[in-house]
């Protein structure tokens, strides 16, 4: 990075736009910053920079630092004040804390004192030195407070946290340093996910680590929420108070009893709600003597649709990678989220092809009323994707009573053609356990049927490899992330064949050059829009007599 020459302020600066100020002044004083037992940082000529509501920050010249140290990051921040700051990571001894110290290098006019310096987050270093004497830089030195401090720390850091459980962790701390004596916080988060009715989060002091629980759908009808006064909150209670100090507490719930004998001495349940109007469960516990306070509780609901906000934030993004993972799957879920989102957006991949029906079906869908149908085609679509799944495999989408999935695989140059080659064992292992594994899983829901008096089901069941488009095909508006072209239709026509051969998994020549163990072949077969015929092979276990090995 080019170094920009140092500019001398004019001094003393104050710059002035409207209440908030920047004052840039010489420290006077000779400053040391020591990271990782060594000296990054060792300047007479320190300036000090106050901004409002921020504490002081020395600027230190470049020529006095030993850069050495830092390592240029990606990271960038504007202020409308100073203008885009870059970023350095101080990395010493295979020790390194990211982004600790930044710099000014094109600042705005009003800031051009700075210009050539560099500054390091006073928490991210080990030791500051004024003068010889180790020193610590009060965080909260020249801050304007709100008259909340909470609602003052929300501002300024609570954004900070990437995710609901380090914001929660933060949060219960800086209440313990508040002097609330929180013992337990919980917030309970409703989410869209087919088997997950709610996010929890729990957070008790002195554990390191938030207590993140999934509720699934059917724990609404249990007795601990039946008997929660969390119930309450989600049916429009507008708010639960239990003190349980005293002979006599009100213990009308089974966690306050908890609570009690944990030491707790006020509990109180409040609804967060989002700007949907979704209400969201919130609830705090103390064992600090006589409970919260008026201003304590006060504190907390004022900052409580701050703290909403941010909560939905994280909120959002869960529900997104939830949708995403349930209706495309993971590996396509994170290519959307990653931009793939235009229509003509994807690649070319080599991957199994995993193509599987239900047969019988329409005759099955007439013999059987609509609940029925559903719930055999959910226990064949359970066993078939459960398989796949469990073996790294991606479901991309349900087609009537079929199935399409991949394995995907990577390329590799070939050393004696200077070509590509697939590295398809992996993959092809992979996707033929899955196969057994969906055969096993059909045997149970079969037996299962048996037990109800009802017939079988049977499928079909093919495995092929080859080069597949991957991406967004569909109309302007209307897109579907999927797999096409040539490979991904002689799966089709292959799974076709296992009607006419009566067997239930055929898989093709081209996937089992790729297979270690044996498989039985069944001979060529003519592939309908496919000029030459194929080999293809079954599984060992299902071929029939006299096939050949």
């Amino acid at each position: 990075m080019q170094e920009a020459a140092p500019l001398a302020p004019k001094l003393p600066e104050t710059l002035d736009s409207s209440e908030y100020r920047i004052a840039i002044e010489p420290s006077g004083k000779r400053v040391r910053v020591v990271y990782g037992g060594q000296t990054v940082a060792d300047s007479n000529r320190a300036l000090v920079l106050r901004e409002t509501r921020l504490p002081p920050v020395y600027y230190l010249p470049r020529d006095d630092i030993a850069m050495q140290f830092l390592q240029a990051s990606e990271h960038r921040t504007y202020c409308p004040f100073k203008g885009t700051a870059n970023y350095w990571h101080v990395a010493v001894d295979g020790k390194t804390v990211e982004n600790a110290a930044w710099s000014y290098e094109d600042p705005i006019e009003e800031a051009l004192g700075i210009r050539g310096y560099v500054a390091f987050y006073w928490n991210k270093v080990d030791t500051w030195f004024e003068d010889n004497a180790a020193v610590e830089i009060d965080p909260s030195d020249g801050i304007a407070e709100h008259a909340n401090p909470l609602a003052a720390w929300m501002l300024r850091e609570a954004w900070e946290a990437t995710s609901s459980a380090e914001l929660l962790d933060r949060l219960g701390r800086q209440l313990v340093e508040a002097g609330f004596g929180v013992s337990r916080m919980n917030v309970i988060i409703p989410t869209l996910h087919p088997q997950m009715a709610s996010n929890a989060f729990v957070w008790r002091r002195g554990e390191s680590v938030v207590d993140e629980r999934d509720f699934p759908h059917y724990g609404l009808q249990s007795e601990a929420y039946l008997n929660s006064p969390v119930r309450l909150i989600f049916d429009g209670a507008g708010g639960i108070r239990r003190r349980l100090e005293g002979s006599k507490p009100r213990l009308d719930f089974p966690i306050l009893e908890e609570l009690q004998e944990a030491g707790a001495t006020d509990y109180v349940a409040m609804p967060m709600r989002f700007s949907n109007g979704k209400i969201n469960a919130f609830t705090l516990a103390t064992d600090r003597p006589g409970g919260f306070t008026t201003e304590h509780l006060g504190q907390m609901y004022e900052v409580l649709p701050i703290l909403s906000r941010l909560l939905e934030v994280h909120a959002m993004h869960r529900m997104s990678r939830t949708l995403l993972d349930t209706y495309l799957g993971a590996y396509t879920g994170q290519r959307v989220l990653n931009g793939l989102i235009k229509r003509g957006d994807g690649e070319n991949i080599p991957a199994v092809v995993w193509y599987c029906d239900l047969r019988g079906s329409t005759a099955l869908a007439d013999s059987v009323s609509r609940d029925d149908y559903l719930d055999l085609i959910n226990r064949f679509f359970e066993a078939m994707a459960g398989a796949v799944m469990d073996r790294g495999g991606e479901v991309l989408k349900f087609i009537g009573d079929g199935l399409l999935a991949i394995f995907p695989m990577e390329k590799a140059q070939a050393p004696e053609s200077g070509g590509e080659a697939y590295c398809g064992a992996s993959a092809c292992k992979e996707a033929l356990e899955a196969a057994r594994d969906a055969v096993g899983r059909m045997q149970e829901v079969n037996a299962a049927l048996a037990e109800e008096g009802r017939a079988p089901l049977r499928f079909g069941l093919a495995l092929h490899l080859g080069d597949v488009t991957y991406g967004n095909i569909g109309g302007q508006s209307r897109l579907d992330f999927t797999v096409i072209g040539p490979a991904t239709n002689e799966a089709a026509r292959i799974d076709h064949l296992t009607k006419e051969l009566g067997i239930a998994v055929l898989v093709s020549e081209d996937f089992e050059r790729y297979v270690t163990g044996k498989l039985t072949s069944l001979g060529f077969h003519r592939l309908r829009g496919v000029t030459d015929d194929m080999e293809l092979f079954t599984l060992p276990e299902l071929a029939p007599a006299g096939a050949a090995d």
